[in-house]
C-alpha cells in the first residue's frame, strides 16, 4: 500500500507540472512511476505467495490436530473399559473386607461371653479355643486372598495395556484383548491367522505372534492355554477329518510359532481344539461363523501357584 500511495503521489505531480517540463523531463518522470508501479505489484505478488503458503500451513496443522484428536478418543475408550474392569475387583474387594469385618466382630463377641462366664470346663474352654484359633486362621487367609487377587488384578491390567499398545497397530477385527472370568484373552481371527481349511500361519499373523510373545517372554509367572475354535460347517478336505481335528491342529501350529521362532518355552504352554462347540455367537449368518472361527490364546496364572494359594496350611503356618 505504501508503493501504491508513492506512485500516486508521482503520478500527480507529472500531471500538474507536464506543462512546464520539457518531453524529455516528463519522460524521466513517466519512466520513474512505471518502475514504482512494478515494484509495487512485485511486493503484492510476495505478499499473496506469503499469505497463500500461511494458509497451506494452517490447514496441514488442523489435520494434525485432527489425527491427534482421534488417537486421544481410542485411547479414552481403552482407559475406560480398564477402569471399568477394576471397579468391578474393587466391588469383590469391599465383600470380602466386609466379611472379614463379620468375623472379627463374631470373634469379639465370643470373647466377651467367654468373660461373662462363671463356670467354664476345661474341655468347653478348649473347644472355644480351638474355635477362635480357627476363626482367626480363615480371617488371616481372606486378608492373604484379598492381596492376592489385588496383585493377580493389576498384573492382568499390566498385561492388557502392554498387549493393546503392542498391537495397536492391528485392525480391531483381527484381534481382540480382553479380561474374562479373572484371566486374559487374546482373541485372533481365522482370516488373519490362516487360509480357508488350513493349519498353516499366513507370514503377517508370524509377527503378530511374535508381538504376543514378547510381552508373555516378560511375564514368567505365566502360562498361556491356545485354544482353536471353528464354525459348525463341516471340513470337506481328505488330510483333516473333522473341526475338531482343524481346531486341535490350528492351536498346534500357534503354539509351535511361539516356540520355535520367538523362544516361548514350551513348558509354559498348553494347546487344544475346541471345535465347533464354543461358539461366540450365532452360526446361523456368514458374520456369525466368521467371528466363531478364531484361535484365542488364554494368559493364565502358573497352576501349581493357583493351587498352592488354595491349599490350607499346616500347623506351623506353611
Amino acid at each position: 500500500m505504501k508503493h501504491l500511495f508513492k506512485f500516486s503521489f508521482l503520478l500527480a505531480i507529472a500531471i500538474i507540472l507536464s506543462s512546464c517540463v520539457g518531453k524529455k523531463k516528463f519522460l524521466e518522470m513517466q519512466t520513474t512511476c512505471q518502475m514504482a508501479e512494478a515494484e509495487a505489484k512485485e511486493q503484492l505478488a510476495i505478499c499473496q505467495a506469503e499469505k497463500d503458503k500461511a494458509e497451506k500451513a494452517r490447514q496441514q496443522t488442523e489435520s494434525e490436530l485432527a489425527l491427534v484428536q482421534a488417537k486421544l478418543d481410542g485411547k479414552k475408550g481403552q482407559l475406560s473399559a480398564c477402569e471399568n474392569d477394576l471397579l468391578g475387583r474393587e466391588g469383590q474387594i469391599k465383600v470380602l473386607e466386609e466379611q472379614l469385618a463379620y468375623f472379627k466382630g463374631s470373634n469379639t463377641s465370643l470373647l466377651e461371653r467367654l468373660a461373662d462366664l462363671a463356670i467354664v470346663s476345661k474341655s468347653g474352654a478348649e473347644s472355644i479355643k480351638k474355635s477362635l484359633e480357627t476363626m482367626g486362621e480363615q480371617n488371616r487367609y481372606i486378608q492373604d486372598l484379598t492381596v492376592k487377587m489385588q496383585r493377580k488384578d493389576s498384573m492382568n491390567l499390566a498385561l492388557v495395556t502392554n498387549l493393546k499398545r503392542s498391537l495397536e497397530d492391528v485392525n480391531d477385527e483381527d484381534v481382540q484383548v480382553e479380561v474374562k472370568k479373572g484371566v486374559v484373552y487374546i482373541s485372533l481371527s481365522d482370516k488373519m491367522l490362516f487360509k480357508s481349511g488350513s493349519a498353516k500361519i499366513n507370514p503377517r499373523a508370524e509377527e503378530i505372534l511374535g508381538k504376543v510373545a514378547k510381552v508373555v517372554n516378560d511375564h514368567s509367572e505365566i502360562e498361556i492355554l491356545v485354544e482353536g475354535h471353528t464354525d459348525n460347517v463341516p471340513i470337506s478336505k481328505e488330510c483333516i477329518q473333522d473341526n475338531w481335528e482343524l481346531s486341535a491342529k490350528r492351536a498346534t501350529s500357534v503354539v509351535r510359532v511361539l516356540q520355535n521362532k520367538h523362544n516361548v518355552a514350551p513348558n509354559r504352554m498348553t494347546a487344544g481344539g475346541r471345535g465347533e462347540y464354543v461358539p461366540k455367537t450365532t452360526n446361523e449368518t456368514e458374520g456369525g461363523r466368521s467371528i466363531n472361527r478364531r484361535t484365542e490364546i488364554v494368559i493364565i496364572p502358573k497352576l501349581d501357584q493357583f493351587f498352592q494359594l488354595l491349599a490350607p496350611k499346616d500347623d506351623n503356618g506353611k
